[in-house]
């Protein structure tokens, strides 16, 4: 963390905020009878999807988790084109007893396609949090799931531990990240009930993706602040709030719901106490000028989405969460249910397997597992 002597907030990286859950996942891997296996998939030539997958073997190494990186299409071949050979990658590790979680590195095609590989990835084994059960929970601020059925538990828990028999529904692990340094530096108030601790907060969350922008939004609503999605046609605020009841004073719905927003982005800049940024571009600069005094600013993208004198305006500026993310796909990857006992693996693989034309592969699989039972 560094001060300048000039003045300026704080510049807050994200080593020390990672270094909170390191030890948080180490014991959490002590735990497991084995070493868990991430399988992660290559199915392009670029750039910051390959410095992230050697981020993620790094992270791995030093953790003690296996990783393994499998390069398909143009990764693997300039013979072959962006995401050939991605799908079938992902049912392979699907149907692999030893894997025990899958990330695939986006964007490969974008927009659609992109989200049909995301819900052929196993709920089972999805780190990233991007299937659509998982989603399904998180706008509907579903926290805990049984992990033998996937189906939803308790919508309203009274604190952070599980109900018996439940675990934590799986999370995006980028938008996670985002509220992990939110946390650490206060933004959350942990005085304030479980589930409203981000009560009195405005939040600006710049791009709506649904990697990382939409999902990111949903949760800090659901935490209880006032959130402005911004994107390139149009603003949207979320709250779980009701608007329609100024006597139902503090009561608030069991999630968020998006309104149209009328103010524009500069307008609501000026109101955010937090400011994240998370367009894909180079060019995009969030102009510090707009910015609340005091605030919070994040940068999320690749590319660097706020000016050089952000920190004349903002007390606090993170300009990178990757280090915080790759704990969080880490924390993931030790959720009980990834880590699956053989007779729930033989469960799921019988149900996935059925009315697939892969009864040999399929037999083998669970001839193997039943031996290693």
């Amino acid at each position: 963390m560094a001060v300048d002597a000039l003045g300026k907030g704080l510049l807050l990286k994200a080593d020390q905020i990672a270094d909170t859950f390191r030890d948080e996942v180490k014991s959490s891997l002590a735990q497991c009878s084995r070493p868990p296996t991430l399988v992660g998939i290559l199915g392009s030539t670029s750039a910051p999807s390959k410095f992230y997958a050697d981020f993620t073997r790094k992270q791995c190494e030093q953790l003690g988790v296996r990783f393994v990186l499998k390069k398909v299409g143009s990764a693997q071949s300039s013979d072959l084109a962006d995401g050939e050979g991605v799908e079938e990658a992902i049912v392979e590790a699907n149907e692999d007893p030893d894997v025990d979680g899958i990330m695939v590195y986006y964007p490969i095609y974008g927009g659609q396609q992109d989200h049909y590989l995301q819900q052929i990835v196993s709920p089972l084994k999805d780190v990233e949090g991007l299937h659509s059960k998982f989603h399904y929970n998180l706008y509907h601020n579903i926290r805990f799931i049984d992990p033998k059925s996937l189906a939803p538990a308790t919508p309203a828990p009274v604190d952070d531990v599980a109900p018996p028999g439940t675990v934590k529904s799986i999370l995006p692990c980028t938008p996670l990240g985002v509220v992990k340094c939110l946390e650490y530096i206060g933004v959350y108030n942990k005085i304030l009930p479980y589930g409203d601790r981000a009560y009195g907060k405005t939040v600006a969350v710049i791009n709506r993706s649904e990697v990382v922008g939409r999902p990111l939004a949903a949760l800090l609503a659901n935490d209880g602040a006032r959130v402005f999605s911004v994107d390139i046609d149009s603003i949207q605020e979320y709250t779980k709030r009701p608007r329609s009841s100024p006597e139902a004073g503090r009561k608030y719905l069991p999630h968020h719901t998006a309104h149209p927003c009328n103010l524009t982005l500069q307008e609501c800049l000026a109101l955010s106490d937090v400011v994240i940024s998370a367009v894909p571009s180079a060019e995009y600069k969030v102009k510090t000028k707009y910015l609340k005094e005091g605030c919070v600013t994040v940068n999320v993208a690749a590319d660097k989405n706020f000016e050089k004198d952000v920190r004349d305006k903002a007390s606090i500026h993170i300009p990178a969460v990757g280090k915080v993310t790759i704990l969080m796909l880490l924390r993931n990857l030790c959720v009980p249910y990834l880590l699956l006992s053989h007779d729930l693996m033989l469960s799921w693989i019988e149900t996935a397997a059925s009315g697939i034309q892969r009864n040999r592969q399929h037999q083998k699989l669970v001839d193997l597992i039943s031996e290693r039972a």
